[in-house]
């Protein structure tokens, strides 16, 4: 692994750092989190040009020969007397940590990503067309990363259809998450070398499901519910309760109601694999992993990816939903 570590500043100067640096870790999460690098950079070394400096706001660039891998700005430079400088920086999702009050009416997921990208400034890439219209969104002084991802969970929870927003070497991006899948296995005798499986209820598990809508013209409150009376015995009353949009008609609360069944009423499954890195994976995308103890042989969608480059060493650990 021959990675090409650079930082530009802001005045037009790029520097090749890549034999300065150290300890470089790459993490890219599916969803609510921007893309991240850190690593070690080795100050005052011999050959070094004197007007070489580093500042937070400058941009950083990895690339693995013709491969970009991440386009990013430098948030914290930690550093003191010897020569380690610890630099994080972070991909463009960063900046969808802004804070902002937005209306949506009758707008897709793909409308408030494109409406917020345009407001703030930030580049576009690839963008897929979510097709379902969320009838209302009203955000106030809410986090732009958390108005777009649940634009992307609503979607999710009435069609079934997920989506991946990512930072594609700078440029923001948004893709069905059934779309990228590469043609690798991860698994017995295949790079892995160490997995941990999870079960749980103790997040997003849900056996009753309780929506509620204000009907104005009636001046109550209508409940409308599903419950599985059988999962209540095993795991007790796991409630998730929450509106839904005034619109609403009864058969769309229905379908609303069997769609949050069918993703919350059950045990949620995860799956935590070390293995050695293969590049090309980044959180959003499904790889394919084969555990015969566990009779896993399935394409899994990567949830969060750590990669970890020492020396000539390069291995990743990925977070897998099982479903």
């Amino acid at each position: 692994m021959s990675l090409i570590v650079e930082i530009h500043n802001r005045e037009g100067n790029k520097w090749d750092v890549s034999n300065i640096v150290e300890g470089l870790s790459w993490k890219t999460t599916r969803i609510g989190t921007a893309g991240s690098i850190s690593f070690t950079l080795v100050k005052g070394a011999v050959y070094q040009a004197k007007y070489f400096i580093y500042r937070n706001g400058d941009g950083v660039s990895v690339a693995n020969g013709n491969m970009k891998v991440f386009y990013g700005y430098i948030f914290t430079i930690d550093e003191g007397k010897d020569e380690a400088v610890k630099i994080t920086a972070y991909d463009q999702i960063r900046y969808l940590m802004n804070t902002d009050t937005y209306v949506f009416n009758g707008v897709t997921a793909t409308d408030v990503l494109k409406r917020i990208a345009t407001d703030f400034e930030l580049k576009l890439g690839s963008v897929a067309d979510t097709v379902y219209k969320i009838q209302k969104m009203s955000e106030d002084g809410q986090k732009l990363l958390d108005i777009i991802c649940k634009a992307i969970t609503l979607t999710y929870s009435n069609t079934g259809r997920d989506y991946c927003l990512y930072d594609d070497f700078g440029s923001l991006c948004l893709r069905s998450v059934d779309d990228d899948q590469l043609d690798l296995i991860v698994g017995d005798r295949s790079l892995m070398y160490d997995y941990n499986v999870q079960t749980s209820i103790d997040s997003e598990t849900y056996n009753q499901i309780k929506l509620y809508k204000d009907n104005k013209d009636t001046g109550f409150r209508e409940i409308y519910m599903a419950m599985d009376s059988a999962n209540i015995k095993r795991w007790g009353l796991l409630q998730l309760y929450q509106s839904v949009d005034e619109e609403a008609n009864p058969a769309q609360i229905t379908e609303l109601l069997d769609s949050l069944s069918t993703i919350h009423n059950r045990e949620s499954k995860s799956l935590k694999v070390n293995a050695i890195g293969d590049i090309r994976i980044r959180a959003g995308m499904r790889v394919r992993i084969l555990i015969s103890e566990y009779e896993v042989d399935q394409a899994l969608l990567v949830d969060e990816c750590t990669h970890s480059f020492d020396g000539a060493d390069h291995t990743m650990s990925l977070d897998l939903r099982v479903v």
